[in-house]
C-alpha cells in the first residue's frame, strides 16, 4: 500500500470515539487509516499515529496488549515518530494509574491519579476549560492562544509526570494539572480535540503538519 503524505493511523481499541477522531482528521486534510493490529499498522505506511480512548483505562491497556499494539506504540514513540494520544491515549503512556490499580505502558515515568479537589469541584471534570501552553513554541500549539483557548474535557483522573519538562499545557480545576504533554514529535492531550470545535481542529491540523513534515 502506497502511503499518502498525510496518512495517519488511528488505533481502534474498541472503546474509543473512533468516528469523531477520524472525521476531525479528515476535516483538516489528513487521511486517517484505522488499525487494529501491528500488521495493519505496518501495511498503512502511515506517517503519524493517533491513540484515542474513552471509558476505563484498564480496558484500553488490555486491548492494546491483546492486539500486540502496545509494543507497536512503544516502538513508535521510542523512534520519535509523530504520535498523538487523546484522553485515555495520554493516560495509557504512564507507568501506573489509580483507576483500577492499572499498570500502564510505562513509556513515561509518572502516575495517573484521581482528582482530589474541594466539594465544589465536581468529579468528573466535564466541559470546557481554559488551557495554558507551557511549551509556547511547540508545533502542536501553532495558531492557538498561549493562555486563553478553551478545550473540552471529560475525566476523573489526571496525569502527574515524574518529569515536569514533559508538560506541554496546564489547566486549572481547583489546582493546576497536566492538560497536554510533548517530547520531540510525541504529543498527548487530556482534553478531546475532536469535541473542541475550531480550536480542537487546529490541534489535529498541527499534528497532521508535524506528521507530514
Amino acid at each position: 500500500m502506497n502511503p499518502e503524505p498525510s496518512a495517519i493511523a488511528v488505533i481502534d481499541t474498541g472503546i474509543c470515539n473512533l468516528r469523531s477522531v477520524t472525521k476531525a482528521l479528515e476535516a483538516v486534510g489528513a487521511a486517517p487509516l484505522v488499525v487494529r493490529s501491528p500488521a495493519e499498522l505496518t501495511a498503512t505506511g502511515a506517517v503519524g499515529l493517533v491513540l484515542p480512548g474513552v471509558g476505563a483505562l484498564r480496558d484500553c491497556v488490555a486491548s492494546l496488549r491483546a492486539s500486540g499494539l502496545a509494543d507497536s506504540v512503544r516502538a513508535w514513540i521510542a523512534a520519535d515518530r509523530p504520535f498523538l494520544g487523546v484522553c485515555l491515549g495520554m493516560q495509557a503512556l504512564f507507568a501506573h494509574s489509580e483507576e483500577g490499580d492499572v499498570t500502564g505502558l510505562g513509556i513515561f515515568p509518572g502516575q495517573v491519579v484521581r482528582f482530589r479537589r474541594p466539594p465544589e469541584f465536581k468529579i468528573p471534570h466535564m466541559g470546557w476549560n481554559t488551557v495554558r501552553f507551557v511549551q509556547r513554541n511547540s508545533p502542536l500549539a501553532a495558531g492557538l492562544s498561549p493562555d486563553s483557548d478553551a478545550f473540552y474535557f471529560v475525566h476523573s483522573y489526571h496525569c502527574v509526570p515524574a518529569d515536569s519538562t514533559l508538560v506541554l499545557a496546564e489547566c486549572d480545576y481547583g489546582g493546576a494539572f497536566c492538560a497536554a504533554l510533548a517530547r520531540g514529535r510525541v504529543f498527548a492531550t487530556q482534553f478531546h480535540p475532536e469535541k473542541s470545535q475550531a480550536k480542537g481542529l487546529q490541534i489535529y491540523r498541527n499534528f497532521a503538519a508535524v506528521a507530514a513534515a
